[in-house]
């Protein structure tokens, strides 16, 4: 079960050149012939980032100094994490052609996936760089810590994306349910607004492996280092994460060209 999964992802990784290439071209067919291409989706949602910051911000009574990068990073991670996630969900149903006219490893697709919106999230990743130069890095120390922090938060939307995109392809009705799920998670997650604003109600955010998902990128962008707990629980989340999804992927790997 695990070798059959195994074999496929290292045959889907060797092939990083047709998937980077997919990606990439996916990324420019969206915007052809438009002459600032994907910084359309930076200028969307650097305009989404301020409109929503001056009215929270003041709503909150928060310093647009700490807030705004807080919300700026906060919205970028999110929607890449919620990105790969939903069009995982619908990755091999868009395949179909493909999975149903060649012999070509299936994970080839969930990779193209993560890879298209790696490459959004450096676009709208401008948008934080902006920011932390206009209001100043806080902690020049922990900024390193990004980037394992980030590999690892795309480690476990890559999972969910297997996960969910296997499902799918059984189950059509699992993307509608999946976007709706997002939804609500995009709420019950502390991105517009800071986990201690959460009095009465902490145990949302602790007990939210999706808030420690967020925490754990965010922190190093704003000063701040990742605790031992949030550590500990996206690291146990990968880990038995990507087990179970193997172990998915393995069983039903052999029928997704017929359920495509």
């Amino acid at each position: 079960m695990y070798n059959l999964a195994l074999n496929d992802l290292k045959q889907s990784i060797a092939s990083w050149r047709l998937w980077t290439l997919l990606g990439w071209l996916e990324v420019r067919q969206r915007y052809a012939r438009s002459r600032l291409g994907p910084f359309w989706l930076t200028i969307s949602t650097g305009v989404m980032i301020g409109s929503i910051g001056v009215v929270y911000g003041t709503l909150f009574g928060m310093k647009m100094s700490d807030y705004l990068p807080y919300l700026a990073v906060s919205l970028v991670l999110w929607t890449a994490f919620s990105a790969t996630i939903l069009e995982g969900s619908t990755a091999y149903i868009s395949s179909g052609h493909y999975i149903r006219q060649a012999a070509t490893p299936k994970l080839i697709f969930m990779l193209q996936v993560a890879w298209r919106n790696l490459v959004i999230l450096a676009h709208n990743f401008l948008i934080v760089v902006l920011l932390l130069v206009v209001f100043g890095v806080k902690n020049w120390e922990s900024l390193p810590v990004f980037i394992p922090a980030l590999l690892l938060y795309m480690a476990n939307a890559l999972w969910i994306a297997m996960l969910v995109g296997l499902l799918s392809a059984r189950f059509r009705d699992l993307p509608q349910i999946v976007a709706a799920l997002l939804q609500v998670a995009f709420y019950v997650t502390p991105i517009i607004y800071r986990p201690n604003a959460l009095t009465h109600y902490s145990f949302i955010v602790e007990w939210n492996p999706l808030a420690h998902l967020i925490e754990l990128v965010r922190a190093p962008l704003i000063g701040e280092l990742p605790s031992a707990t949030t550590w500990a629980v996206t690291i146990g989340l990968a880990v038995f994460g990507w087990l179970f999804a193997l172990a998915m992927t393995g069983r039903y790997l052999k029928r997704i060209p017929y359920w495509v």
